[in-house]
């Protein structure tokens, strides 16, 4: 097994899946018939440009449907062993790779969180969207305060998108991946950009995080029901009081 593992992490077999992977998700791209809502939303987002696109852990494979090909862009990819054959993807999909994690409290240097928020802050300056994710590994559908404290530093709006397709494959994981099949129907779903002001103090900051969580559940809501099904990683619904 560990010689396996190895192999599966050498340069030469990441690179072949990586170059697998993102001609699968362009195979993906071109035989699903997508919907974007709101249908207009380039115009009122496209001014803000460059932002901050969040997205769920799981939900990772197809974000790249929603990028428009004159945008610029770069996102955060685990340092993880794993991680290196989704940044070869990216890259032939026209991302630029950021490697990093998020991570809480003593983690964060060891994961590479500090040096990623540099790279993500410099990529927005140089008019590149970044991408995301915005829960924390193994904390699914919870937001966390990185995302947040990226917008308050940039100046830059969050932007929450989920994309979904109607033939799929759902992974029973943590995080609820799923990854689309060809030949069905796909949802783009963009949620409202959301500020987070410079002076932004810790209740303005949480009442940010909650938002972006609440935005990032809706729009996942919404593309499943728009391909006719339910988010298999919906939070329960709380019981009435």
């Amino acid at each position: 097994m560990a010689l396996l593992k190895r192999i599966s992490r050498s340069r030469p077999v990441q690179a072949a899946l990586g170059r697998l992977l993102a001609g699968y998700l362009r195979l993906v791209e071109r035989t699903n018939r997508f919907v974007m809502e709101p249908a207009d939303i380039y115009d009122r987002v496209g001014p803000q440009m460059p932002v901050i696109v969040a997205m769920w852990h799981g939900q990772h494979f197809m974000v790249s449907f929603a990028r428009r090909p004159q945008d610029r862009a770069a996102a955060l990819v685990s340092r993880h062993g794993d991680g290196e054959f989704n940044a070869i993807a990216l890259s032939h999909l026209g991302i630029r790779a950021i490697r990093g994690s998020g991570a809480r409290g003593s983690k964060v240097r060891e994961k590479g969180g500090a040096a990623a928020v540099r790279h993500l802050l410099r990529a927005l300056k140089d008019g590149e969207m970044v991408v995301m994710t915005a829960d924390v590994p193994k904390v699914s559908r919870i937001c966390g305060e990185g995302i947040i404290l990226l917008a308050k530093l940039s100046g830059r709006p969050v932007v929450p998108v989920a994309v979904v397709t109607s033939r799929r494959i759902d992974f029973n994981s943590w995080d609820h991946a799923s990854i689309g099949l060809p030949f069905g129907r796909g949802a783009i779903v963009i949620g409202e950009p959301i500020h987070v002001a410079a002076e932004a103090d810790p209740g303005a900051m949480e009442d940010a995080r909650l938002a972006v969580e609440r935005s990032l559940d809706a729009v996942h809501a919404r593309a499943y029901a728009l391909v006719g099904d339910r988010d298999p990683g919906a939070k329960p619904a709380e019981a009435p009081r």
